[in-house]
């Protein structure tokens, strides 16, 4: 088969790791504004007087059920527009708002800020997976999303550090506005920078008349990709990987702080670091494995987050056991590392499983279930059985609810395998690659 990268665009060989690059930064700060939150959970707790499920809801449910609605609408206006305008505008928003949480004096007002940051992101990351899959062929997709994606721990890492940092000199709410604003400017630099390519340029000579197909409506979007066993195992995967992840990554800092004895300014110096380094090197190191490894055998994709999942479970055991923070946060650097481990490879089954004009509304469909089961589900999840625990636990409840997501993680290792056996049946995912 002749390779799909004949028919790129001389400037692409260097400019489209420019392009990825920009969107990794804007991914970063999209992350940043989403993580902020949690890690100035306890201060806010404080001054709000909220409890661990309203702090889930606000780092949860809240954000994800507009995050993931919006997300759909969006998508399908990135299929026929141009999405680098949507992206600049969906980050002015989402940036604007974050700033906003800053302002908020109780629960309500900060939930109703969180909703409009939900907004905002949601024309983020899909039309972004669209873009990336217009500048990287389908053999080197897993890479560029993984680029990508590394703005999850960067964006953590940078959320944690700035965040707690600024939150431990000037309060909680001046953090807000610190790690809001600069989206504006961003948002202008990448109408500046980024050119819309070519849809299904690079899959030409893969998928024939196919890769110029016109986006089909919204409906049959939907209705296509979960009749797709590969799309939808892939997707409910990914859901309850991510379930376990934004549990952890959203009371993580509570638990180091309320349980293990670390003060904000540790926060800020060590947890971040620890969620930066190990985070980019899990997404980028799954990306490229998921490249290499899928030319042998396409389960791959889904082999790497089962096997990664199946490793954290001890570590688990082992943060919940610890009796210092600082052996806690070494346990809780193997989650951080293995725990993103599920989203470049899924991401990459995604965009190649679809023509190019489906890829943004499968890449939404994708964050839909992954958000409103993960990110809606997760934090709730732990912050209930936190509070349900708290009469007998006291502070160490946080600890009841990280054991109960031991079963969840199981169950999530069960979904990954049962994409994997679907991927070795996809005929159309075997043609991409």
């Amino acid at each position: 088969m002749t390779s799909a990268t004949t028919t790129a665009p001389k400037a692409a060989t260097g400019y489209r790791y420019v392009v990825v690059g920009l969107l990794a930064v804007v991914y970063t700060f999209n992350f940043m504004d989403r993580q902020i939150l949690s890690t100035l959970a306890e201060p806010i707790r404080k001054d709000l007087n909220l409890s661990d499920t309203a702090l889930g809801a606000l780092g949860g449910l809240t954000f994800a059920l507009f995050y993931t609605t919006f997300g759909i609408p969006v998508a399908w206006l990135s299929d026929r527009f141009k999405r680098v305008w949507i992206m600049a505008a969906a980050c002015g928003i989402w940036s604007v708002f974050t700033a906003g949480c800053g302002l908020a004096t109780n629960f309500t007002q900060l939930a109703l800020s969180r909703m409009m940051v939900g907004i905002g992101e949601a024309g983020g990351s899909p039309p972004s997976y669209s873009l990336i899959s217009d500048y990287f062929p389908a053999k080197e997709r897993g890479a560029g999303l993984a680029i990508y994606s590394l703005g999850v721990p960067l964006g953590s890492m940078l959320g944690v550090a700035l965040g707690a940092g600024v939150a431990a000199a000037h309060g909680w709410r001046v953090a807000f506005f610190v790690v809001g604003l600069p989206g504006v400017l961003l948002a202008l630099i990448m109408l500046l920078v980024v050119r819309e390519p070519k849809r299904g340029g690079l899959d030409e000579f893969a998928l024939g008349a196919d890769a110029h197909a016109p986006a089909p409506p919204a409906h049959r979007a939907i209705r296509e990709f979960f009749s797709n066993r590969t799309l939808l195992f892939t997707a409910i995967a990914c859901g309850l990987s991510a379930f376990v992840g934004y549990a952890m990554l959203n009371f993580n800092a509570p638990l180091l702080m309320r349980v293990k004895g670390m003060t904000l300014k540790e926060v800020s110096l060590y947890y971040s670091l620890v969620v930066g380094v190990t985070g980019a090197v899990g997404t980028f190191t799954s990306g490229w494995m998921a490249d290499k490894l899928s030319q042998r055998d396409r389960r791959w994709y889904s082999w790497i987050p089962a096997i990664a999942f199946t490793l954290t479970i001890p570590a688990l055991a082992g943060l919940i056991w610890a009796p210092t923070w600082p052996i806690a946060l070494m346990f809780l650097a193997i989650p951080a590392l293995l725990n993103n481990m599920y989203l470049a490879p899924a991401l990459a089954v995604v965009q190649n499983a679809v023509s190019p004009g489906q890829r943004t509304m499968a890449g939404a469909i994708l964050l839909f279930v992954l958000n409103l089961i993960g990110l809606g589900g997760g934090p709730l999840f732990l912050g209930h059985v936190s509070d349900m625990a708290k009469p007998r636990f006291g502070d160490h409840s946080l600890l009841i609810g990280y054991a109960a997501l031991a079963p969840v993680i199981v169950i999530a290792i069960v979904a990954h395998l049962a994409a994997a056996n679907s991927i070795a049946r996809d005929k159309r995912l075997a043609a991409a690659l």
